[in-house]
């Protein structure tokens, strides 16, 4: 079954499409041999300033487990029963208008548009019109091509090293994320059996494990995905990178601020 003939999926390719041709016919006078790769650039930085303020919510989030790490740790220490623990947890995070799954909302948001960008260079109809995207190039490699294609070309060679750039790009980038953003912490506990009739925690252990290595899986994607798909996202986790480490800088300034105001005014 063909998921981008699913409506939904459908319309998202149909607009992505649109997008990316005009994008492509402003920037074509500045970069003829490369419009399409630049126009896919700018519908990048369009996405990401779109998702500044759930990047935002991300940071915030962040900063409030990081804030709640002392009482979720008397919590677990204080109550042995597990039911119980979960109660108590549950009301924590429900006093603090927080959310253990805060956060995965970015990543959920970026595989609708991955998704399109793969599509607009696989298919070779869009909208019943023929897909004129797939003769589009940079430095000589078709923006169709995947790692292996290009590879299996007997004409790739110099011009792979632009892919390969990509690659070693996103390579860095992972591990400063893995450095900087997914700093090391204690494995969330895991949940006991649900009880009928009350509210349960997700299990995130398995999560836990899968988010440290992301940064990873979406390179090696990037070397199966068409060379259009690997721009948008050596892009996307640049800016990841940058806008977290900036977010963090400033609100957790921020919460360090109210912090110590709230410590000014306690009664002696």
């Amino acid at each position: 079954m063909d998921l981008y003939s699913f409506g939904p999926i459908a319309l998202l390719l149909d607009g992505a499409y649109w997008l990316v041709s005009r994008l492509h016919e402003f920037v074509t006078p500045l970069a003829p041999e490369a419009g399409a790769a630049l126009a896919v650039a700018l519908l990048t930085i369009l996405v990401r300033i779109a998702l500044i303020p759930v990047g935002r919510s991300q940071v915030k989030a962040e900063i409030t487990r990081k804030r709640l790490a002392p009482k979720i740790a008397a919590l677990n220490a204080k109550y042995k029963n597990p039911e119980v623990r979960q109660r108590k947890l549950m009301e924590l995070y429900q006093t603090e208008k927080a959310s253990p799954l805060a956060g995965c909302l970015p990543l959920l948001l970026q595989i609708p548009v991955l998704s399109a960008i793969y599509g607009l260079f696989i298919k070779p109809e869009i909208h019943g019109a023929p897909n004129t995207l797939l003769s589009e190039t940079m430095a000589g490699l078709p923006l169709s091509g995947n790692l292996g294609t290009l590879l299996g070309s007997g004409e790739a060679w110099p011009r792979i090293t632009v892919y390969v750039l990509l690659v070693l790009v996103m390579a860095g980038v992972a591990e400063l994320q893995r450095r900087y953003l997914l700093l090391p912490q204690d494995p969330p506990p895991t949940p006991p059996a649900p009880v009928p009739g009350q509210p349960t925690l997700p299990d995130l252990s398995g999560l836990t494990r899968i988010m440290r290595w992301m940064p990873y899986m979406t390179v090696v994607m990037a070397l199966i995905v068409p060379l259009a798909a690997a721009i948008y996202l050596t892009i996307t986790t640049a800016w990841t990178l940058c806008e977290r480490l900036l977010l963090r800088r400033i609100l957790g300034a921020r919460e360090a601020q109210a912090g110590s105001g709230n410590a000014e005014v306690v009664p002696a």
